[in-house]
């Protein structure tokens, strides 16, 4: 006999996947490596960026400090010092969401969802701290923020912070940057000098970071975070773990970077005349948009020719016709690459002093 409906104690036990909408909460996926002198840009664990004005320089790094069940965290240390930050002043450690991956918040529907973020932090600055939504496509009232409390210092804390629905705005389902998720590590007066916030959405600066913490007034304050979960309702989930391929896969649709081992395979090629090569070098994951490019100089690369050259490095390479999908890469010599339609193979250098390196940039 067919059944009607599923016994709920069948699933009131359960945690299901795909809860989790931001990508690399445990900050493990680390391509970039520590940056530092940062003030603006990308830096340490994937999909995370500092944005700041006049208020300190830091470094970006993955730290192996976190709590039980996560083996990295994101730490944001302070290079360059501001105690006395002008009004304007601000810096924020975000993460940003596309569309795409926000239609279970339903909102600018009457059916608006919540949205729910846990995380575990550790400074040691403690005191009032802001997190904060910011939706794009809000243009009148974009933001909304709630106080958490860190309360003892250098020790990991868990943070659950809910927050009203976005109602009033509708979130675009394409691959723009719809929602930002902002920890306020500082601001001056414009953003510090107005009230807590209820968690409903606004346009009043000086409530965005209300009563906030200055992690830059020492060379000492450092901030990390791990264990970051967004996820639509009220209730915090435990952490949904999903495999370092799967992470990985996720935060290379927004970044690719390849740094090819001595003698590595790269792509293969046709010899358009015997001074030039052209190839394809494919992404995968196909990216978010049409990335920027940066790849290494043409001695970085060894062509080789089945007939007559072999090893030969180049004197420039460019990367060109660039799609979501792949890149044109050309490799100039004018002493002579090989025969004219030969099909080459390049490789990464074989001195062991240069290797190649590919950087593909689709970031919001």
């Amino acid at each position: 006999m067919a059944l009607t409906k599923v016994d709920p104690t069948v699933v009131d036990d359960q945690v299901f996947s795909g809860r989790r909408l931001n990508i690399n909460g445990d900050m493990r996926v680390n391509q970039r490596g520590t940056k530092t002198s940062m003030q603006n840009g990308y830096g340490g664990p994937d999909r995370w960026t500092i944005l700041t004005n006049s208020l300190g320089v830091y470094t970006l790094s993955q730290s192996s400090s976190s709590p039980n069940n996560f083996a990295k965290s994101y730490q944001v240390t302070t290079t360059t010092a501001n105690g006395s930050p002008i009004a304007g002043a601000y810096a924020i450690l975000s993460h940003k969401l596309e569309g795409n991956d926000l239609s279970s918040l339903k909102w600018g529907t009457a059916d608006a969802e919540q949205v729910t973020v846990s995380f575990w932090v550790y400074t040691n600055k403690t005191g009032t701290y802001n997190l904060e939504l910011y939706q794009l496509d809000n243009s009148s009232n974009p933001s909304a923020n709630k106080q958490y409390t860190v309360s003892s210092s250098n020790t990991w804390e868990k943070k659950v912070v809910t927050f009203p629905s976005g109602n009033n705005a509708e979130i675009p389902l394409d691959t723009t940057n719809a929602l930002n998720l902002n920890f306020w590590l500082g601001a001056g007066t414009t953003y510090t000098g107005g009230s807590a916030s209820d968690g409903n959405f606004h346009s009043t600066n000086a409530n965005r970071a209300a009563g906030n913490v200055n992690i830059a007034d020492s060379t000492d304050d450092a901030f990390r975070i791990t264990g970051v979960q967004v996820e639509t309702g009220t209730q915090a989930t435990p952490f949904e773990y999903k495999t370092m391929a799967e992470e990985e896969e996720l935060c290379k649709r927004y970044f690719q970077h390849h740094n090819f081992p001595d003698q590595a395979g790269v792509f293969n090629g046709t010899l358009w005349s015997s001074t030039s090569v052209y190839g394809v070098y494919h992404f995968y994951p196909v990216m978010r948009v049409t990335p920027t490019a940066t790849i290494s100089g043409g001695g970085t690369f060894d062509v080789y020719a089945p007939t007559g050259q072999t090893d030969h490095s180049p004197t420039n390479a460019t990367a060109q016709l660039l799609s979501k999908q792949a890149v044109e890469i050309y490799l100039y010599r004018a002493a002579g690459l090989g025969t004219q339609g030969d099909g080459v193979w390049i490789r990464s250098d074989s001195d062991g002093s240069e290797t190649a390196t590919f950087t593909f940039d689709a970031e919001f």
